[in-house]
């Protein structure tokens, strides 16, 4: 029987840190869990020193965190309640295909959101929208260790504003548009239904509808073992050799000279953004650093990638070539990001 830990509240970074160490702990079954102190958290490819205000968080006490599961940058706080999915690898009674987890595995919170009057549904690659397209709800998932995870969030209510100024924008009129998106484009419970809703209802609903799929749930407590795993996480995930871990640098020791360029480049594919930065020389890739809030998995593959588009002819051919040979080789799936799009990015970089 799979287990159930309906954790209420738990301080900031412990509300992510707890399916880390669960995943890490062979633990099958579902958290429910909310953070009591707001917190910024950036997915396992972001680059947070793009992604993240350091500034502002560090002036407003907001930690950040990243999380070892894809997807954006968000805020998160006490109006958000974590539904985190965590199962064995090889299990038979979850899909093995990271689309089929997505679409499978959202179906118990789009039904939650109806349990509430509020029409929802999955949105490929890893979103819940309402009837009037309106994002409601963001999820990750991908590989730790042994185990394979699912996470995502009921979206009470939401504070935009603390979310435009956590990120990291050019200018305050960009700042700007991104809180007036947000509101257009994104919505909560209490918008849907004109109040906030009761959170012990909700979360038996959320409880109920994953029970509903994957049956009986049998309800635990935290223990010793799960407590000291997450005291000891929080240690590496604090460092800054985690958190900035992704972030693309130029190599030390190379003079940039004629014929050595350093590009960048932003590029929307259908299952995130992907960003690129590449030492050049005589038009071979050196180095790449590929970074964005898409999908990746296994994720300890990426790095793999960069690799082998090391010492590649900077040609859209060869470039394809590579990448669909390491996608096929490696059994990569990254929902909405294929060889296609992730040969754009690199050829596109300026």
């Amino acid at each position: 029987m799979l287990k159930l830990l309906n954790l209420g509240n738990l301080p900031g970074q412990q509300s992510m840190l707890i399916f880390h160490a669960l995943a890490r702990l062979g633990f099958e079954g579902l958290v429910v869990v909310s953070p009591k102190v707001p917190l910024a958290s950036i997915g396992y490819f972001q680059d947070v020193t793009k992604e993240i205000d350091l500034d502002y968080c560090k002036k407003t006490g907001v930690p950040v965190m990243r999380r070892e599961v894809g997807g954006g940058a968000t805020y998160l706080d006490e109006n958000q309640i974590f539904y985190q999915l965590i199962w064995k690898k090889g299990n038979k009674l979850f899909p093995r295909n990271i689309k089929e987890v997505f679409s499978y595995f959202s179906q118990p919170a789009c039904d939650t959101y109806k349990d509430f009057g509020i029409e929802a549904r999955f949105r490929p690659e890893n979103d819940i929208i309402t009837k009037n397209e309106k994002k409601i709800a963001g999820e990750g998932g991908g590989d730790i260790g042994d185990s394979m995870v699912f996470v995502g969030g009921i979206l009470m209510d939401f504070d935009y504003q603390i979310m435009s100024k956590i990120l990291k924008v050019p200018d305050e009129k960009f700042r700007d548009k991104i809180y007036k998106s947000m509101e257009e484009n994104l919505t909560t419970m209490k918008r849907e239904l004109g109040k906030m809703p009761d959170r012990n209802e909700v979360v038996t609903s959320l409880i109920n509808n994953y029970e509903k799929l994957i049956g009986k749930l049998k309800p635990i407590t935290l223990t010793k073992d799960t407590i000291n795993k997450m005291i000891e996480l929080e240690h590496w995930f604090n460092s800054d050799e985690f958190l900035y871990k992704k972030t693309p640098r130029i190599p030390k020791g190379v003079k940039i000279r004629e014929g050595v360029e350093i590009l960048y480049t932003i590029y929307k594919a259908r299952g995130g953004l992907i960003r690129t930065a590449q030492e050049i020389k005589s038009n071979v890739i050196e180095n790449i650093g590929i970074s964005g809030d898409f999908q990746f998995y296994p994720k300890g593959e990426l790095n793999g990638l960069e690799n082998k588009l090391k010492k590649t002819k900077r040609k859209e051919r060869a470039i394809i070539s590579k990448v669909e040979d390491f996608y096929k080789d490696k059994n990569i799936e990254s929902p909405g990001v294929e060889p296609e799009d992730v040969t754009d990015a690199i050829m596109e970089a300026k």
